[in-house]
């Protein structure tokens, strides 16, 4: 600070009145109004270049000097930072997603008892009946199911338990080769109609997933289901790739936790890992994957403690049959009979086969970004979409034929049945333009 400005300042000061001391307990009260070594400090400090340059918003302009210094104030009443709500992994019970628990036993075999989960349509409703993958249950398609009766109310579904998972018991659990399951699905899915009482199969649409789309399409090529049978979707599982992943999946179980010590940590590793990348849906799901591990109890030998819990079905015995599910499959997708829709998780799983098949338009396809390879447990509202317009699309009680030739209303004769032919899309079909899709 110049002299001058020292002098001129000390003359002004002169006249002004003198203010009451401070109090000694002000917390200013050890601050000077002028503190001379201290400013002179600064302006050091700032010549030497040790503190950022100044903003070009103060430069010269007022109003931008104005918008900077707005950009510090805080308001007054600012609203306080919310916590952040903690995920919940306790189990969902499966009375949320379906409406009964079925224990099917067929009279020629009493040790057997297949399991299966069941929502029943309504007169006119159709049928969807889902089998799920290799070491999954019936309840991996508990929100699929929900969001496909919220779509179309008059819609049934059916999720057996494969043997050797789930709740599901045979003499020989073990014995999972592809004609084997693809047996159990037709008897399930006829002595479920015995139970229930209905007097034919309603209209049918087998979902399956991964080892689940290989057992739908062997049931449809079977041909045991007649015209029962509208179509059939694989998900996630292509001849190809499936074949090629198989030898990375010894890798993988050896990775998974052996055990865990509650069916929460077991949600909460099936989340994390990203396995299944829908909460909810495993908070449904994986409780029926895993099954208690009792140790003994030392103040009651005769009740055992659970103190962990172990996976229910042991994927490593099932290696024999790997490569038996899948040879073949993208020839028997292409030629059973009834509509075909295959959704994948991406467009780099399909091989050859299919791709030739896609191209001449002999099964739609549906792509999901953003899902992993349980898609309908990742994404259920829009595989149910799907599902639904694929139903539609086949069902037969909306089929409208051309009028026969020569009968009334036929003017047009031959000319008019076979112009309304050649415009009518078969509802077996894909659409024309509608092979790929993307959703």
């Amino acid at each position: 600070m110049s002299d001058l400005r020292k002098s001129f300042l000390k003359s002004k000061l002169q006249h002004l009145p003198r203010s009451p001391p401070m109090p000694t307990t002000h917390p200013l009260s050890d601050l000077s109004a002028f503190d001379e070594e201290e400013e002179e400090g600064l302006e050091l400090e700032y010549d030497e270049g040790t503190l950022p340059p100044p903003s070009p918003l103060l430069s010269d302009s007022s109003s931008a000097s104005s918008a900077s210094s707005t950009g510090t104030i805080k308001p007054l009443f600012s609203r306080p930072a919310q916590p952040r709500k903690k995920p919940t992994f306790e189990p969902i019970p499966w009375q949320a997603h379906f409406s009964l628990s079925l224990h099917l036993t067929p009279p020629d075999s009493p040790e057997t008892s297949y399991h299966a989960y069941l929502t029943p349509p309504l007169p006119s409703g159709p049928l969807f009946v889902f089998h799920h993958g290799a070491g999954s249950s019936g309840l991996s398609s508990a929100l699929l199911a929900t969001s496909i009766r919220r779509l179309l109310p008059s819609a049934g579904i059916l999720s057996p338990d494969c043997r050797g998972h789930g709740e599901t018991h045979t003499p020989s659990d073990n014995d999972l080769s592809l004609p084997t399951l693809t047996s159990d699905l037709y008897s399930t899915i006829q002595l479920t109609a015995t139970q229930q009482n209905w007097p034919t199969l309603p209209p049918l649409v087998l979902i399956g997933h991964s080892l689940g789309g290989a057992v739908v399409v062997s049931l449809a090529a079977s041909r045991q289901l007649g015209d029962a049978l509208l179509g059939y979707a694989v998900i996630d599982v292509v001849e190809g790739s499936a074949i090629d992943a198989l030898t990375s999946m010894s890798t993988y179980l050896h990775s998974r936790p052996t055990s865990f010590s509650s069916l929460s940590h077991g949600i909460e590793w099936h989340t994390r890992s990203r396995t299944l990348r829908n909460p909810t849906s495993a908070r449904i799901s994986v409780p029926a994957l895993l099954v208690p591990s009792p140790a003994p109890n030392p103040s009651s030998p005769t009740t055992p403690i659970t103190t962990s819990y172990t996976w229910r079905t042991d994927l490593s015995s099932t290696q024999p049959f790997w490569q038996t599910w899948f040879t073949g499959l993208s020839s028997r997708f292409l030629t059973a009979p009834g509509g075909k829709l295959l959704l994948l998780a991406g467009t780099d799983r399909l091989d050859k086969e299919l791709m030739i098949g896609q191209m001449q338009g002999k099964y739609q396809l549906l792509v999901l970004p953003e899902v992993g390879h349980f898609v309908h447990e990742d994404a259920p509202e829009r595989v149910a979409a799907a599902l639904v317009e694929f139903y539609k699309r086949n069902d037969r009680s909306v089929l409208v034929l051309p009028p026969k030739v020569g009968a009334s209303g036929g003017g047009a004769g031959v000319g008019g049945a076979a112009g309304a032919g050649a415009g009518v899309q078969s509802p077996y079909l894909p659409a024309a333009g509608k092979h790929y899709t993307s959703i």
